[in-house]
């Protein structure tokens, strides 16, 4: 007999882990499987903004940015540890979008949003204003703007851990090979790419999650025929040493009529992206061209007096999007909404296919996905995600400094920089890792950038960490501080520790 549920989750990216988190706290009985690492791809390699997308005026997106507004709040609610505001500074450059549209759109960008807690725009001087002291003197005035931050790959495990905690099965490492209609049921192939075990599950529904697989999820896992297709859109970013002082954030007009952000990243770094490039190619094997590169710190060199070149590059980082298809002729044009559809071939288990969305709106696309399901679960729970914290984001009035200052006085030995970071990673949860701890030997073994034993088994423990690239690239970005020793280091521990558990 066949491990029976009613809902099956192909993909462990955003999307996925949000209707696997969605579904479970509904009642249903909920199996995700990705094959690879949570957030591998597409969810990892974000711009890792929570916007409403003031670019997407121009396209008439209203409702999409109405939207995203509205769920840029609530999530800084649900999740301070991870999602926190920025100031953006748009400096208006002559001879692109003139300095009236960009009053308007901002205009505009403000009173979309029904509940505002975050600081409007206004003009700003820059030849006078310390905003400006980075930027050509050429460019003599600007607008700022708020939006926020986030941590996109830990949003998708906090997603998944919630999920698991309501009682989803969550199996990173495990492909769906195949999967068909048989009766009332799914039959889904399973193949654990760890051990080599294969089952199979029964499953009343399946969610197609896959991302830029949907649609060869769809027609060779699924063996379904849809006109709803994606356009696979590579966005490539580029990370340099610190170009500006201060926590503020540019968005640079370019000629092209693309923008691109310099975001502050990781305290001592600067992001820079992101591309938007046609792909044809596999979508898990993408990396940044040489023209991309190019591209981007031209973009930079345009704005900032600091030039900077392809040398300066210390990483880089590659994701494909998985846009609906809306025959848009600019990739900078299509749409970054999502289109959700449901195929049962006339009341036969269904699959629920998403195709599109954005990170910043995956919490209602999710929503929405489990509500369309409602018709093959009568007795399906209410909406709840709207206002349950995520994991680590149960602080006192979402203070986040307030809470670092707590960890700080519990734990006193542990360096600022290194409580400032598990604040940020884990919010409430970083009292699992410090617990009962008196000084830093107690938490075993140092790997570089702070990183301890004890964190690393809370890693492995509690959210799917296998591998050193999961811990230094996904669950942190502690690669940018990592030497080669550290991290064999580091993966030798992880494989003895894997040994053990065998």
């Amino acid at each position: 007999m066949q491990p029976a549920y009613d809902l099956l989750v192909i993909g462990g990216g955003i999307n996925g882990a949000g209707i696997a988190r969605d579904a479970a706290g509904r009642g249903l009985k909920v199996l995700l499987c990705e094959r690879g690492d949570l957030a591998q791809f597409t969810s990892s390699s974000s711009t890792k903004l929570i916007h409403g997308g003031l670019r997407y005026l121009e396209y008439y997106e209203f409702r999409l940015v109405r939207e995203a507004l509205a769920e840029r709040e609530r999530l800084l609610r649900l999740a301070p540890h991870i999602i926190w505001p920025l100031r953006f500074v748009l400096p208006h450059d002559e001879g692109l979008r003139p300095a009236w549209m960009l009053r308007a759109g901002l205009f505009l960008y403000d009173h979309l949003a029904r509940l505002r807690t975050l600081p409007g725009s206004n003009s700003v001087r820059l030849r006078t204003s310390p905003l400006g002291a980075p930027l050509q003197e050429r460019l003599t005035k600007g607008f700022v703007y708020s939006d926020c931050w986030v941590e996109d790959s830990r949003l998708v495990v906090l997603n998944a851990m919630d999920a698991r905690a309501r009682g989803a099965d969550i199996r990173t490492r495990t492909g769906v090979v195949s999967a068909r209609r048989e009766g009332d049921a799914w039959l889904a192939d399973l193949h654990d790419k760890r051990t080599g075990a294969t089952g199979t599950i029964r499953a009343r529904a399946v969610v197609n999650a896959a991302g830029p697989w949907v649609s060869e999820t769809l027609g060779q896992t699924l063996g379904i025929n849809s006109r709803a297709a994606v356009r696979l859109i590579k966005g490539s970013h580029i990370v340099v040493r610190r170009l500006f002082e201060g926590e503020q954030a540019y968005i640079l007009q370019q000629p092209d009529q693309r923008i691109v952000f310099a975001i502050p990243y990781e305290r001592d770094f600067t992001l820079i992206g992101t591309t938007d490039v046609p792909y044809e190619h596999k979508p898990g094997a993408a990396t940044i061209s040489p023209e991309e590169t190019a591209y981007l710190c031209d973009c930079i060199n345009r704005s900032f007096s600091k030039n900077i070149a392809p040398g300066d590059v210390v990483w880089s980082y590659s994701g494909v999007r998985p846009l609906y298809d809306d025959a848009a002729a600019n990739a900078s044009a299509i749409t970054r909404d999502y289109v959700l559809e449901v195929s049962d071939q006339g009341g036969s288990p269904p699959v629920l296919s998403v195709f599109g969305g954005k990170i910043t709106t995956y919490r209602r696309l999710a929503e929405h996905a489990v509500e369309k399901l409602k018709a093959y679960f009568p007795r399906l729970k209410p909406a709840w995600t709207g206002d349950v914290a995520l994991p680590g984001g149960d602080m006192p009035d979402a203070d986040f400094n307030a809470f670092l200052a707590a960890l700080q006085s519990e734990a006193p030995f542990l360096p600022a920089e290194t409580a400032r970071r598990l604040a940020r990673a884990y919010g409430t949860r970083a009292r699992e890792i410090v617990r009962n701890a008196g000084s830093l030997a107690d938490l075993g073994e140092s790997f570089d950038g702070g990183l301890t034993a004890r964190e690393v088994d809370y890693l492995r423990d509690q959210e799917w960490a296998i591998t050193a690239d999961d811990i230094l690239w996904r669950r942190s970005k502690l690669g940018l501080r990592t030497s080669a020793g550290s991290e064999a280091r580091l993966q030798a521990y992880l494989d003895g520790k894997a040994a053990e558990a065998a």
